[in-house]
């Protein structure tokens, strides 16, 4: 399986640059997995979609401005920093760019010394790991000199910071926001609760794979960066009674997914757990533990492309897409909606 195989033309002009006024008036393409069939709606028309025995499952991650603009000590050359994981208490593996300016030693500056960054090693695929110094609470100055990590492919300065934010966003750790959630608003969520279709909280800490494209032109050659997840008890009992009660554990994103796969058995249970998956999902996976995704349109040849494709098959995949382009869908992490049942 070659990764060229995942390859659709996109003109420029459909990756969305600013997110919708309103989070759930994008467009919402539905696609029948088994016949390939397309239909076109209207995001808040997602709850005529699902039923009272479904359950939905989301990302509470909250993303971080996770990144730094600095000037390194001694020379001041200017150099940006993006947060990927937090080690400890004061040290994190981040990307860094210049990179050939961040050689151990190096001390970086940022606000005019409120926070001081020392490289201490160099590490997998050129990362580095930064021990900061910072009087006061670590988040608070974060929050006051960070940036909202916005895709490269975004040009457009983000007026808001928390549209880059889902609205049930909790726990803070993503170097990136789990997309496809961006769709929903409180008012949306609160109806398809009346409609009594539970809600099953899990975490995934986006981490820099969301960025990094498939280099490899083999498929099964590449190599997935770990991601930190959660699933509570709760989250767990809803999506097993879900299961045993024969309703559709419907999955709001890929990195739900990819939560729910790695730790789900061989009939599609969960459990109460944490820890870290490397899980890589294309064509020819056999799901577990989901049976309809609602996500984005995704970049051509990447990994979320290949997942979408295992669900409900390349073909039906790229057709839909070719689909999406000729009807002028928005694409990325600021467009529009699929979903897949």
């Amino acid at each position: 399986m070659k990764t060229s195989d995942f390859y659709y033309d996109l003109p420029e002009e459909l990756i969305a640059q600013d997110p919708l006024t309103d989070r759930s008036s994008s467009r919402l393409m539905i696609l029948n997995k088994e016949t390939g069939e397309i239909t076109h709606k209207v995001f808040k028309d997602i709850i005529d979609e699902l039923h009272p025995e479904d359950c939905l499952v989301i990302n509470d991650t909250k993303v971080i401005p996770a990144r730094l603009h600095g000037v390194k000590e001694g020379t001041g050359a200017h150099i940006e920093v993006l947060l990927l994981k937090r080690k400890s208490d004061s040290t994190w593996e981040t990307l860094v760019r210049p990179g050939k300016k961040a050689r151990p030693g190096t001390r970086i500056s940022f606000g005019d010394g409120l926070l001081v960054g020392e490289v201490v090693d160099v590490v997998e695929e050129g990362n580095r790991l930064i021990r900061f110094e910072y009087d006061g609470i670590f988040e608070e100055i974060l929050d006051r000199l960070g940036e909202m990590p916005l895709p490269p492919y975004i040009s457009h300065k983000l007026q808001d910071k928390n549209r880059y934010q889902t609205v049930y966003a909790k726990h803070d750790g993503s170097a990136a926001a789990p997309t496809a959630g961006l769709h929903f608003t409180e008012e949306l969520l609160q109806a398809i609760e009346a409609k009594g279709i539970r809600i099953a909280r899990v975490t995934l800490h986006v981490g820099l794979g969301t960025f990094r494209p498939v280099k490899v032109e083999d498929v099964t050659n590449h190599h997935m960066h770990s991601e930190f997840y959660m699933i509570s008890r709760e989250a767990a009992d809803i999506i097993n009674d879900t299961k045993r009660r024969g309703g559709r554990v419907v999955s709001v994103g890929t990195t739900s997914t990819r939560t729910l796969e790695s730790v789900a058995d061989e009939n599609g249970f969960v459990r109460e757990t944490s820890g870290w998956t490397e899980i890589f999902i294309y064509p020819g996976y056999t799901f577990k533990c989901i049976d309809a995704l609602i996500t984005n349109f995704h970049l051509p040849e990447s990994t979320l492309l290949m997942l979408v494709s295992a669900l409900a098959g390349k073909e039906h995949i790229l057709n839909a897409y070719e689909t999406a382009v000729k009807e002028g869908y928005r694409f990325f992490s600021f467009g529009d909606a699929m979903f897949i049942q």
